[in-house]
């Protein structure tokens, strides 16, 4: 009974009191996620089903991280300017469209062009997606919100990456069309439950408040140091998702094996996040970065020594995903403070850009280390590069402050909505 009353407690402290129209958002993102095969399976579909060069399979996935990027301005503004319903069921309907496209799209040209529109509007949707949960979700409960609807993401993810590897035995065309069905669902239900949330005017009551340009946050070197120490980390991440896919095709790993094996990311997430956030709150921030960019560098390292073992595969990712799931709360807290409260907006878009370059730079860079240096120099590099990660937020950790416990609940609240964005590519 004890064990039973505190699980209650939990849940209700988690999931009590939030609006109604944010659970049904919460629907629409677990449908989509749970139906989001394409991106995750995208390298393997190319090199494996299309026979195309782990070269090529870096720059298609390259070309759909420079779409994000260019999506995550473009869809920022559209937002605010026309409105949050209509920015997403655009950019949902669009994402459909061209998934479907993309199963049915031959020729390397064709087949890049598309992949860079779904990537556009893949990411279209998430400023909008995170600008409505700060709309109806009252400020004290808008970490819950973000922490809810990252752990739909990632209980999608898990699901349909382990149910994508079978349906791909039968032929990859039905998982674009799947892919396409469940964000078509998830619009109708957008549709249908979501109305307009856009304030007619600022509420926050700092109109007054001095502008600050994007010069102003790339002349602050403090928070650029910690962009691009980001930009290090995540150049290594996005290996999960295209490179780590083709080295297990040429190792023999089944599609249904490698299904199942990057599913186990999600899964932990949505077992370990919330007890590892609260065990890490209150821990020094430098010594959390560097443990974090350890575990993630290195366990992508060790791939090099799996072999033909999908079990040591398994190994690997969850190595990596523990340094995830450690260095997300983390970092979320420090950018908040670094942050200029009359800034904010401008520097999470800076250091969401990390991730958009890296989406953009990292498929690439990987594919062709794969190809031209082999598996052992590209997960040794990115052992490197989690070590010189992991050195810099040390030393940045001496000069910040970043090493003190973790700020207060209104901080890490302001950095929420970026924790959604970042769990790249994939979302609703």
């Amino acid at each position: 009974m004890p064990v039973t009353a505190r699980f209650r407690g939990m849940l209700q402290e988690t999931a009590g009191g939030l609006p109604r129209q944010f659970w049904w958002l919460w629907v629409a993102t677990l449908v989509n996620r749970l139906g989001a095969f394409v991106v995750t399976f995208l390298a393997l579909y190319l090199t494996s089903s299309r026979g195309y060069s782990p070269t090529y399979a870096g720059l298609v996935a390259s070309l759909f991280g420079l779409g994000s990027a260019i999506a995550s301005i473009v869809a920022g503004v559209l937002t605010d300017r026309i409105g949050r319903r209509p920015t997403l069921l655009a950019a949902q309907l669009g994402t459909a469209l061209f998934t479907a496209v993309l199963g049915f799209t031959d020729g390397q040209v064709a087949i890049a062009a598309v992949a860079f529109l779904v990537g556009f509007c893949n990411n279209a949707t998430r400023p909008a997606i995170s600008a409505i949960i700060a709309d109806i979700v009252p400020a004290a409960d808008r970490v819950r919100a973000y922490s809810l609807n990252f752990w739909a993401i990632n209980l999608g993810f898990g699901l349909s990456s382990a149910v994508a590897g079978l349906i791909a035995t039968h032929g990859y065309l039905t998982l674009f069309l799947l892919d396409a069905l469940s964000t078509v669902l998830c619009a109708v239900v957008i549709f249908l439950r979501i109305p307009e949330t856009k304030p007619d005017a600022p509420a926050d009551g700092r109109a007054d408040e001095p502008a600050v340009g994007l010069l102003t946050v790339f002349r602050d070197s403090r928070f650029m140091a910690v962009v691009g120490l980001t930009l290090l980390l995540a150049l290594v991440m996005q290996q999960g998702s295209t490179t780590l896919a083709v080295d297990m095709g040429r190792q023999g790993i089944t599609s249904s094996e490698y299904g199942l094996v990057i599913g186990l990311n999600g899964l932990l997430i949505v077992l370990l996040q919330i007890p590892l956030t609260r065990w890490v709150e209150n821990r020094s921030r430098s010594a959390m970065l560097a443990t974090a960019s350890l575990f993630i560098g290195w366990g992508f390292g060790i791939t090099a020594l799996a072999g033909s073992s999908a079990w040591f595969y398994a190994f690997t990712v969850a190595v990596w995903t523990v340094g995830e799931i450690l260095y997300t709360p983390t970092l979320m807290g420090l950018i908040a403070e670094l942050s200029p409260t009359h800034a904010r907006g401008r520097y999470q878009g800076v250091y969401g850009l990390s991730w958009s370059l890296a989406s953009f730079l990292g498929p690439a860079v990987g594919g062709v280390l794969l190809e031209r240096a082999g598996g052992g120099a590209l997960w040794g590099a990115c052992g490197i590069c989690g070590t010189v990660a992991a050195v810099g937020y040390v030393v940045l950790g001496g000069r910040t402050g970043a090493a003190e416990g973790a700020g207060s609940g209104e901080v890490v609240a302001v950095a929420a909505p970026a924790a959604e964005a970042e769990k790249a590519p994939a979302g609703a």
